[in-house]
This record gives C-alpha cells, structure tokens and sequence, in this order.
C-alpha cells in the first residue's frame, strides 16, 4: 500500500490533491431550506443569452474546416481542433438526474443531440448527473468516437457499444491524431448513488494542439494544485473553468463559499495559477444547482478580472449556443 499514489486510498476510493480544502462539518444540506431558497431565484433569461437553433447549425456548418470552440450549454462545449471533434460532458436531457428526476434545465442544449457534427474524441470529467448521462450515452450517434474516462466510469461507455474507451487516473497521458491528452487533478468528488462516494474518479483535461495548452477543468473548487500544476504545464493558452453553482448559503456556513465548485473569483485565481493567458467561464446559466442569481456569475467574472491579472476581454463569457473560431479566441 506504501507505493498508492496519494489520491487512491486502500479502500479502493480516491481522494483529493494533498492540502486541498476540506468539507465544512457545519455544512447542512436540506432538499426542504434548498427548494425553498431556490422559489427566491429571479428566473427572468435575458433574451440574448441564447443564441436561435437555426444560426447555431448555421454557424457550426460554416465553420466546419476551422478549429472552433461552441458552447451547447452547462459543461457541454464542442472543441474542433484540426481533424478531431471534441464533445466534453454530454448532457442533452432537460433534467440533470436519473429518469425524471434531478434539476430542470431552464434553458435547452443549444442544437438537439441528434444534431451534432460527427464526434471524433468524448471527454468525461466526472460521475454527477450534470457531466455524465448514461441516457446521452446509450443515445449518442458516434460510438467509434475515442472515449476518455476518470479511473472505473469506462463501463458506462462499453456496455453502450463504444469500442475505443480508455480509463485515465492523474497525469497519464494519450496521443490522439495531432493531439496530446493529460488527464490531471481536479478539487471535486464523485458520486451517483448512496453507496458509491469517491468510488470513481475526476478531473481535468489538458488537450495540446499545435504548440497550444488548453485545459479542460472538471467541476473543480480552488486548492494548492493549481501552482504546482501552473509551474509544471503551464503556461497555457486558454482553459475552460467553472464559475457558477458556489452558492449554498443558509446551509452552507459561508455565502459564495463552496470547496468543490470555484465561485467566478476562485475561477480567476486558478487560471492565474494555471498561467492561463485567456479563460472561459462555464458551468452556468443552464440549470439551478444551487442559490446565486442565475446570471451573476458572468458579471462577477468580468468584474474581477482585472483584479486576477486578466484583461476583461480576456475572461470569456460565451452565449449557449455560441461559436466562435479558435484563433478570434487565442
């Protein structure tokens, strides 16, 4: 047991980076506080948050032989590089749960998954109902896509009829076409039933591409990781980084405080430890996850972005819906 890395415990569960934050024990979750909290929420969507269906498949068939990056919503983004089309964390239902069950979404996916362009490359982070859908797996339309995994969540995927699945524990790597992959350390947990925390595994996604880092972050919150991995990869070029569901307050002790999910300042200071040169601010505007104003997190992303060494323009808010070609970006 002496030679486990320090994120596998001998139980077979995983854990995070050393030093990361730990759970505040005063932390008190209730459904009952939490919906009723959550009625408070203003639910107005501002019209040009969503870009129409028909200009999105528009824009995708025009930028077809260009590497772009196109948000469908939540962590669902598409990212063409070269020959490769990357799909991250498929969810197209319009509940973020099993069956019928989990939180609504109150915008749509930005086109339908029988929509999408043809998928060379899948990427998963991690096993919440809001990154993994086994419905978007048995349903997806390119199963000889290449799937990369956390450690043990490669059996959603093979006992779907994807072929090519490889499971990936911190900091190995994978050549696929022109690419290099590095699965690296996230501050985040897994779980999907009540028997199975931290069972499997999660994190990010280094994706190197001509001369170029992008990083591809799980739900993450802010830890220690993120300087040692700025020193080791960065800097990088552009990273994808969660900046909403941080707010659980009454329940949580601390408003805008959560370990496992970086408010939009904590999104900044982790891609200021990355050495990131330019950031996108994901993981918003899609469902209710938690108690912050639904459109707060891209306003307090560009506020703050000055303070974290970016130019506003720098912090990169997309519309769902939204594509833009790699190199307008970088």
């Amino acid at each position: 047991m002496k030679d486990l890395p320090y994120h596998h415990l001998p139980d077979g569960t995983f854990r995070n980076p050393e030093g990361s934050p730990q759970r505040d024990p005063s932390f008190n979750w209730s459904f009952k506080i939490f919906n009723e909290e959550k009625k408070k929420i203003n639910m107005d969507i501002p019209l040009e948050h969503v870009i129409n269906k028909k200009e999105v498949l528009e824009n995708l068939k025009k930028y077809k032989n260009e590497d772009y990056v196109a948000w469908i919503g939540h962590a669902t983004f598409l990212i063409k590089l070269g020959n490769t089309t990357i799909i991250t964390d498929p969810v197209f239902e319009k509940n973020m749960g099993p069956l019928i069950f989990g939180p609504k979404r109150f915008v749509d996916p930005a086109i339908s998954l029988k929509e999408i362009p043809e998928i060379n490359l899948f990427l998963l982070t991690h096993n919440h109902y809001d990154h993994l859908s086994t419905r978007t797996i048995q349903r997806f339309p390119y199963k000889k896509s290449k799937v990369l995994t956390p450690l043990k969540l490669g059996k959603y995927f093979t006992r779907n009829g994807f072929k090519d699945v490889n499971e990936m524990d911190w900091y190995d790597e994978i050549k696929v076409n022109d690419l290099k992959i590095t699965f690296l350390p996230a501050v985040h947990w897994s779980k999907r039933s009540l028997w199975d925390t931290n069972k499997t595994l999660w994190g990010n996604f280094l994706i190197e591409y001509k001369n170029k880092k992008i990083l591809f972050a799980s739900d993450t919150g802010y830890g220690n990781i993120y300087k040692e991995l700025g020193e080791k990869y960065g800097p990088l070029d552009l990273s994808f980084i969660n900046i909403g569901a941080y707010n659980f307050y009454p329940m949580a002790p601390k408003k805008d405080k959560s370990i496992y999910h970086t408010n939009p300042e904590e999104a900044l200071n982790i891609a200021q430890d990355l050495k990131s040169k330019k950031v996108i601010g994901m993981h918003w505007g899609t469902v209710v996850l938690s108690l912050e104003p639904i459109m707060e997190p891209p306003v307090r992303f560009k506020a703050s972005a000055e303070k974290y060494g970016f130019k506003k323009e720098d912090a990169i808010i997309f519309k769902v819906g939204e594509v833009q070609k790699l190199k307008d970006l970088l």
